[in-house]
């Protein structure tokens, strides 16, 4: 009880957190969708299981949504315990910047799962924020021009800075898994060990879509 309610205290600080920097930046549907955003075992003490019933679905938004994405963001729900209200603009947001780029969205989804686990408030040892782990003093060019005040904690300006990161590291290294060890500073590693993992993960997220999908 004392670990659950510890967790519970930890996740509501985060969103208060996050609410903030989202109204510092007028993003108002993420701040719309943080009021869910507690997971749900912490609420009802219970675990969830990974793999959720089609049913889901049913209670994902499809607003700027492909039908896959939909299906991605019903099981990352379900697997890192966050609201689908609170995933849907940072979802919407990768979809948006992938096509921009042209890169998968469900690679820039499997990036944010391994490098933060979805917690817009992450940060490493060597300064490494958000969602995507951008390295602020590496990246302040690739900011919009209305950023606030703490922007790499910002989800969604972090998305939108984190994918044209991957996309310049894919682009200088010739390849998609070189770019990825360059995006986790992991290019020294010969077993690549950074990619597998993101591949890995967005591997899980297409198999989870496509069985949603074809339910």
């Amino acid at each position: 009880m004392f670990a659950v309610l510890q967790k519970f205290l930890v996740v509501f600080g985060l969103a208060l957190l996050v609410a903030l920097v989202g109204a510092h930046n007028g993003h108002a549907a993420f701040v719309d969708g943080i009021r869910s955003v507690l997971p749900r075992e912490a609420l009802l003490g219970d675990e969830l299981e990974t793999d959720a019933p089609p049913e889901a679905l049913e209670d994902v938004p499809s607003v700027l949504l492909t039908p896959r994405m939909r299906a991605a963001l019903a099981y990352v729900s379900m697997r890192y315990h966050v609201s689908t209200e609170a995933l849907q603009p940072i979802f919407a947001t990768a979809e948006e910047v992938a096509r921009d780029l042209q890169l998968d969205p469900l690679l820039i989804v499997a990036v944010i799962g391994v490098e933060s686990g979805f917690n817009p408030l992450s940060q490493s040892v060597v300064g490494a924020q958000g969602l995507m782990q951008v390295v602020p003093r590496f990246h302040q060019d690739k900011l919009p021009s209305d950023a606030g005040s703490l922007p790499f904690f910002d989800p969604l300006t972090n998305v939108q800075v984190g994918a044209r990161v991957l996309k310049e590291s894919i682009r200088r290294n010739g390849g998609l898994e070189d770019g990825l060890q360059q995006f986790g500073g992991a290019t020294k590693d010969p077993a690549r060990r950074y990619a597998t993992r993101v591949l890995a993960e967005r591997q899980r997220l297409e198999l989870a879509a496509q069985r949603w999908r074809s339910t």
